[in-house]
């Protein structure tokens, strides 16, 4: 939803409406993830996209309903067994589609949401899609903060609480919330977008796989950090596709950051008196992942030496060495992509077998 949001507000501004279609949930190959967005605006024009062109057709004249009526609408799209040219989605997939009128009256929070997701700050947005209750109403949740309502202290508190849980993590999707014994009689089904900034990656080494490595890290969304303590290596020249270049021993550096569960750590300095110490502040951080260049020769002698230092079986268990997956890669680009598609598959949960020889769904159903 984040690229429609400006059109939104743009609308706002010229006193008008619009139909906003996002898509709260999928299954299986669904096209575009949990959070992409369609609007269809009053002059007539459609903005964004929920498939990829499977159901964008549908989902417009619903938009223009909805438009003209302001009910809300609760849409779902597969493919269709009895008739194969049915509105749906010709990858096999299904996705859940609520789709909204937006206005400063039925969402007054807007404008300052889009100042926050412009400025990079974290905010989730709670949104009630289902169920016999408040549909339709928003909740703004910031890290100290909630605007709006959802017109229950009660549901104002849980969803806040799942919403803030969420955005630490980055995470997007349904969460359910039952009312039992309040005043709203059934659960709920609410969709929490989250804007969070995004995820750091760390890249210890200023060396040529380094460079490639934030090259493709920029591709994939990542904030990306080189850091090295040689000054001469450690150039914004040398790393143009880095966010910041930082000149400092590693393992001094990450122990003045914030690191979180998000974070990727790759350590390629390839040089004990670096990865040792940077190794031993990261393996005790929250990072998601990390990893370190090496052949299994270094991987072993690293493993004693972080061991005297201190670090235990289960904290070293963490460690992806020797870093990425085994893809035949030479070239410094080619190991990037290597350590890339490790990171995915440790993301999702894949298996890294390819896919002609594998059965079963391409995208199975896990959270981020």
């Amino acid at each position: 939803m984040r690229e429609v949001v400006p059109d939104l507000v743009a609308a706002l501004d010229r006193g008008e409406s619009a139909a906003v279609a996002t898509v709260v949930r999928t299954w299986r190959s669904a096209p575009r993830p949990a959070g992409a967005a369609m609007v269809v605006l009053s002059n007539g024009e459609a903005v964004g996209s929920v498939s990829g062109g499977c159901v964008e057709g549908a989902l417009y004249e619903v938009g223009t309903q909805v438009l003209a009526d302001g009910d809300p609408q609760y849409e779902s799209y597969g493919v269709s067994d009895d008739d194969a040219f049915a509105v749906g989605l010709t990858c096999g997939g299904i996705i859940d589609v609520f789709v909204e009128q937006v206005s400063d009256t039925t969402w007054p929070e807007l404008r300052r949401l889009a100042t926050d997701i412009a400025s990079g700050d974290p905010v989730a947005v709670a949104t009630v899609f289902r169920g016999e209750g408040p549909v339709g109403r928003h909740l703004v949740v910031r890290p100290g903060e909630v605007e709006g309502s959802l017109g229950d202290e009660y549901l104002d508190q849980v969803v806040a609480d799942e919403a803030r849980g969420m955005l630490e993590s980055g995470a997007t999707g349904t969460i359910y919330v039952g009312t039992e014994g309040r005043r709203l009689a059934e659960e709920l089904e609410v969709f929490v977008v989250s804007y969070a900034p995004p995820p750091r990656l760390v890249i210890f080494g200023a060396i040529d796989f380094a460079a490639a490595l934030a090259r493709v890290g920029k591709l994939m969304g990542f904030y990306v950090v080189v850091c090295d303590a040689r000054p001469v290596f450690a150039t914004r020249r040398r790393f143009p596709d880095a966010d910041e270049v930082v000149v400092d021993w590693p393992h001094r550096w990450l122990a003045t950051q914030d690191v979180d569960a998000r974070t990727v750590i790759c350590v390629l300095t390839h040089d004990t008196k670096f990865d040792v110490p940077a190794l031993e502040v990261a393996l005790r951080t929250k990072a998601r992942y990390v990893g370190a260049l090496g052949s299994r020769r270094t991987h072993a002698d690293r493993l004693v030496r972080l061991k005297e230092a201190g670090l235990n079986d289960e904290e070293l268990s963490r460690l992806h060495s020797p870093i990425g997956l085994d893809l035949g890669a030479r070239t410094p680009e080619e190991t990037a992509i290597s350590i890339a598609a490790e990171i995915v598959l440790d993301r999702w949960g894949g298996t890294g077998t390819r896919l002609v020889h594998s059965e079963g769904p391409i995208h199975p159903d896990a959270p981020r």
